[in-house]
């Protein structure tokens, strides 16, 4: 298989980072690293998911890098975690400085067993190409991101000078005593002042001070104890010995007014008149 890219990075900064297995295990898209590290002879070792068609399908391996001839190459096999299929891989890239990036170029081997040789070969050539392409773009980014690091740093370490190459000089004088550059005009006077020596800047401007703030007085004890009262609620034992104020106080009966209390006890009189009456006129029938 063959595949070329160009890349707007300096070909020794995407090369460093081609050759860092930790950062090439960043740039391949799907692949999470074993925990324990790499074992002999690997320098990733790892867990890769790859999307083929319709399917994903995980494959457990390590990956080797060899630098040879000025070429990186990526040596590496797997096995599927769910299946007996088996995969090897060669992939050399070659990088070829531009004059305004690298151009890298691609080229390699699969040997493949299980579920991928069952995919068709178009699925296979979208797979690679996806892959490679995700590979060479997060690659090209770290790269970017090492050289503008670099650069940074480098160009911190001048010297200001100024028009004519000399080394600019601070606020202090040449002789080192420190007076003052240009504070004072050609006939020595200072150059806040004016014709007639008066100051440029003014009178000062002051501003008056905001009036005090006046506070409430403070309340009595007596009236201060009755207002918390009021505000948080009464005591517990004024609730346990008064009788219920608001809403739920009880109603008072109403007081009797004077007519009841007359017929109250008219009725009494009458009934005790009309029994004396009742009395009477049989004693005066017996006696007849």
């Amino acid at each position: 298989m063959e595949h070329e890219v160009f890349v707007p990075v300096p070909a020794e900064a995407l090369r460093a980072v081609l050759t860092d297995p930790d950062r090439v295990a960043r740039c391949v898209p799907g692949l999470q690293r074993d925990a324990a590290g790499a074992g002999a002879g690997e320098d990733l070792a790892g867990r890769l998911r790859l999307r083929v068609g319709g399917h994903t399908i995980t494959y457990r391996g390590g990956l080797r890098i060899v630098e040879r001839d000025g070429a990186i190459t990526y040596e590496g096999e797997g096995t599927e975690a769910r299946g007996k299929g088996a995969v090897e891989v060669s992939l050399t890239v070659v990088l070829t400085p531009a004059a305004e990036g690298t151009g890298l170029g691609f080229t390699g081997a699969l040997t493949a067993t299980g579920r991928l040789a069952e995919e068709p070969d178009e699925a296979r050539e979208v797979a690679r190409v996806r892959l490679l392409d995700a590979f060479v773009e997060a690659a090209a980014g770290l790269a970017a991101d090492a050289a503008e690091a670099e650069e940074t740093s480098g160009g911190g370490d001048g010297t200001a000078t100024d028009a004519g190459g000399a080394e600019i000089a601070g606020a202090d004088g040449a002789d080192g005593t420190g007076d003052d550059v240009g504070t004072s005009g050609a006939d020595g006077t200072d150059r806040a002042s004016g014709a007639d020596g008066a100051d440029l800047f003014g009178d000062e401007v002051f501003r008056e001070a905001p009036a005090p703030v006046e506070l409430p007085s403070p309340q009595p004890a007596a009236e201060a104890a009755h207002a918390r009262r009021t505000m948080i609620g009464r005591s517990a034992e004024e609730v346990d010995h008064a009788p219920p104020r608001g809403r739920y106080a009880p109603v008072p009966a109403p007081e009797p007014s004077g007519a009841g209390a007359t017929l109250r006890w008219v009725a009494p009189a009458a009934a005790l008149a009309l029994a004396s009456a009742v009395i009477v006129g049989r004693a005066l029938r017996r006696r007849r």
